[in-house]
């Protein structure tokens, strides 16, 4: 079952690059390009937001996350745009990354680290 879900993981993510070049059609709505956005964004982001050394749910963004988001924002997307970037996703080798997305979710990790800490210093400094 697991192997599965893996296959049908990596099917839904070749449709990122269809995405990433769909966002920027004129004929796609707004909401539309600000979701398929923040998908596309989080995909390449080279870093996750639940790191995958975390047992189970380090891998809950790849195999439950992202997916999600890539079937949203199928759907909010008109068919003709998806159809015709399939033919352009096809030309494009590779994934591109987001290193914006990447150094925030970087910000957060060591916000989140200063937060626990301090936390914890305020805790048992008593």
């Amino acid at each position: 079952m697991i192997q599965k879900l893996k296959q049908t993981t990596k099917r839904l993510k070749s449709n990122l690059i269809v995405l990433y070049l769909s966002y920027r059609d004129p004929r796609v709505k707004w909401y539309a390009k600000l979701f398929t956005l923040c998908v596309v964004a989080y995909a390449f982001s080279p870093i996750d937001l639940i790191p995958d050394f975390i047992p189970i749910l380090g891998y809950v963004d790849d195999l439950i996350i992202v997916p999600l988001g890539i079937v949203l924002a199928l759907k909010m997307i008109p068919g003709e745009v998806i159809e015709e970037n399939k033919v352009k996703a096809q030309e494009i080798q590779g994934k591109p990354k987001n290193w914006l997305t990447a150094a925030l979710f970087i910000v957060v990790w060591i916000l989140l680290a200063i937060w626990i800490a301090w936390y914890v210093y305020k805790k048992f400094s008593h």
